[in-house]
């Protein structure tokens, strides 16, 4: 065989052969799908708020209410004896705190909405006021815990305004409520996270990553950054993209794994969304301290970080030398003999990728 024609029957080999850059993309595009949809429950969009240590009537099926103790409830909501109006929506909460099939709909029907968004707006001179707009607050956390129809029950109801208004609370419980009952409704997907962007949602936010802020505080402001970052169909508003970088920057370097996860798994979704936000990522100084999370001792730290350095190598050449200017590769080696398939897969997609970029990253 001929010199020449060896290297047109090796010329098959090589990913970019005959291929056009928007083709490129597209290929690699079908893989991240494939891959993400492997790992599509691992993140709750939504949570509900259930005690650590609820009562056994919380979760059992004696809670669910008949008509007429919802009827009971709703009336006694609208009571303007405070005392009488907190037992109320306390019961509401209770109602939606328990373990299995909490009552959505049939509160949502009770008509208890309008009261419950009166609830967090009242300002007066009464005790038990921050104790009713902490229960309300966790109310409607709940209900925004479900479906999407359920979810935007929530909002037509007139709550986000409200929601943002309360992360100005005296009250940390009040605050973290809030932010909870943001992160439910972020997580409904890009119209209800844009609406909240648009009310001015992100910098009160973000001012919550503080020294002070207690542990599972921070891991909900966490959580609510993922949701923010998580859709791409349309991603999030560029100005709204450069915002949270920043804090990711603090956050990646947080010892919380829980945080250092969700922190990862934002940055993952960002670099999902082409070149330009790509390219923001690595202008906010990130992947030096990204790419070293691939050989993190937990492998929720390292799934998540593979898929972010994976993504940001679907990009150009130049994008794709960042990563491996900071030694990406001498990561692979594990990786490719990890004990975890899911990793193996990556690791094999990210060098794929990596053939596929100028010869020097061949080479490499």
């Amino acid at each position: 065989m001929t010199t020449e024609l060896a290297l047109k029957e090796r010329g098959h080999l090589y990913k970019n052969k005959g291929k056009d850059a928007d083709e490129m993309r597209r290929r690699r595009t079908e893989v991240t799908v494939e891959l993400r949809k492997n790992k599509r429950e691992e993140h709750m969009l939504k949570r509900r708020n259930v005690p650590l240590t609820a009562d056994s009537t919380d979760s059992d099926d004696s809670v669910r209410p008949s008509t007429q103790s919802l009827q009971d409830i709703v009336q006694n909501a609208y009571s303007s004896e405070p005392a009488v109006q907190l037992n109320a929506v306390q019961a509401a909460r209770k109602l939606l705190s328990s373990d299995r099939n909490p009552p959505i709909d049939d509160l949502i029907a009770s008509g208890i909405l309008p009261i419950l968004v009166d609830c967090l707006t009242k300002e007066d001179d009464d005790p038990s006021r921050p104790s009713l707009q902490f229960e309300a607050a966790w109310a409607l956390t709940n209900i925004a815990s479900g479906t999407s129809a359920q979810t935007r029950a929530v909002v037509e109801a007139g709550a986000v305004p409200h929601f943002l208004r309360l992360l100005q609370s005296d009250q940390q419980n009040v605050q973290e409520q809030a932010v909870w009952a943001l992160g439910n409704i972020i997580g409904d997907g890009p119209q209800c996270r844009d609406y909240v962007i648009s009310l001015g949602a992100v910098k009160p936010l973000l001012e919550f990553i503080n020294p002070n802020i207690p542990l599972p505080f921070l891991r909900n402001v966490a959580w609510v950054i993922v949701n923010l970052c998580r859709n791409k169909d349309p991603p999030p508003p560029v100005d709204t993209i450069q915002e949270i970088l920043p804090a990711l920057c603090v956050l990646i370097h947080h010892q919380d794994i829980n945080i250092l996860v969700d922190t990862v798994w934002a940055l993952s979704y960002l670099t999902d969304g082409g070149n330009e936000q790509i390219q923001m990522v690595i202008d906010s100084g990130v992947v030096p301290f990204l790419v070293p999370l691939l050989s993190h001792v937990d492998v929720k730290v390292q799934t998540a970080a593979l898929r972010a350095v994976g993504n940001i190598v679907t990009g150009t050449d130049e994008q794709t030398q960042t990563v491996l200017a900071c030694d990406a590769l001498s990561h692979f080696p594990s990786l490719l003999t990890h004990s975890k398939e899911k990793i193996n897969k990556e690791a094999v997609w990210f060098l794929s990728n990596i053939t596929a970029g100028n010869m020097t990253q061949v080479q490499a």
